[in-house]
């Protein structure tokens, strides 16, 4: 269904995106994990047309999108779902909903708007209410909605539990089950590595801009979960996820570091200069490894 070959895209001077290929086939759920910064966002907007890649190749269901406008590759049936949300906030649901419709002949609007309320009930009961007045879940679920409003063949998530509190984490996971459930095909891009995984057939990890590794969401599941069951760090010690195909490492050298906030506590993250595989360290939770 999707096909993406060899794909560098630039900010400027700034290599962001180093050669990514990926395969979305049809009814399956794929996910594009890994730390803020590794370019899964751009690997997306890049596919959606709102960027453009300096060389390789998009196709979709075998037809060639690079050149192609937005608003055009959302006609073949490749739709988003932005990082963030992103309501008309001063408008009400409904109107956002009709707003990812554009696409469709107006005929079909009051079908398609009957579908996504039965997907998401709760949109239904906030119809006619202002979207800035929703909670950060529902809004999620009306950027999800809106997005299903124009038929998408491929379903494209950005971040879908970016910001949220963990009980909404849940109920947002289990709404991507459902919409697969319900024959959906989607690429989910995030930061939870362990829900996305648990829900992804098959999984890439981005780490600045290359995928380093890739197979079924239950390998790199196991991969992660050895880890986690693996020795703590400590004040003295690094130790390598394992996902860059090294062993545990005393002493990397660095090639980077970032601090992130998840979960409301800061997290340090180091990255091995010959693996680029994510470090964890000084007793940080290595749960947050991606």
């Amino acid at each position: 269904m999707l096909s993406v070959n060899d794909l560098h895209v630039y900010y400027g001077a700034i290599h962001a995106v180093k050669g990514v290929s990926l395969e979305v086939n049809e009814g399956e759920i794929v996910t594009l994990i890994g730390a803020n910064g590794a370019g899964k966002s751009t690997v997306l907007n890049t596919i959606s047309g709102l960027l453009h890649a300096k060389t390789g190749t998009i196709e979709f269901m075998g037809s060639p999108i690079n050149t192609m406008a937005p608003n055009k590759i959302v006609q073949l049936g490749l739709a988003q779902c932005p990082e963030g949300r992103r309501v008309f906030a001063h408008m009400t649901v409904e109107e956002n909903l009709e707003m990812g419709a554009y696409t469709r002949p107006n005929s079909s609007i009051e079908g398609n708007l009957e579908h996504v309320y039965e997907l998401f009930p709760r949109l239904k009961e906030r119809s006619k209410q202002i979207s800035g007045t929703l909670s950060g879940g529902e809004q999620q679920m009306l950027a999800m909605g809106r997005a299903m409003m124009s038929e998408p063949k491929l379903l494209m998530l950005d971040e879908p539990s970016m910001g949220l509190a963990p009980i909404l984490v849940e109920q947002i996971f289990d709404i991507i089950r459902e919409l697969h459930k319900a024959g959906a095909t989607i690429l989910l891009v995030e930061q939870n590595a362990q829900m996305a995984l648990q829900v992804a057939n098959r999984a890439y990890v981005l780490e600045t801009g290359k995928i380093t590794l890739s197979g079924s969401g239950k390998e790199l599941l196991e991969k992660m979960s050895v880890f986690l069951e693996g020795e703590p760090c400590l004040e003295e010690k690094v130790q390598c996820c394992g996902l860059g195909g090294c062993a545990s490492v005393k002493e990397p050298k660095l090639a980077a570091e970032i601090t992130e906030d998840l979960d409301r506590r800061q997290t340090v993250y180091t990255y091995c200069a010959s693996c680029s595989g994510a470090f964890t360290r000084k007793g940080y939770k290595a749960e947050h490894l991606l």
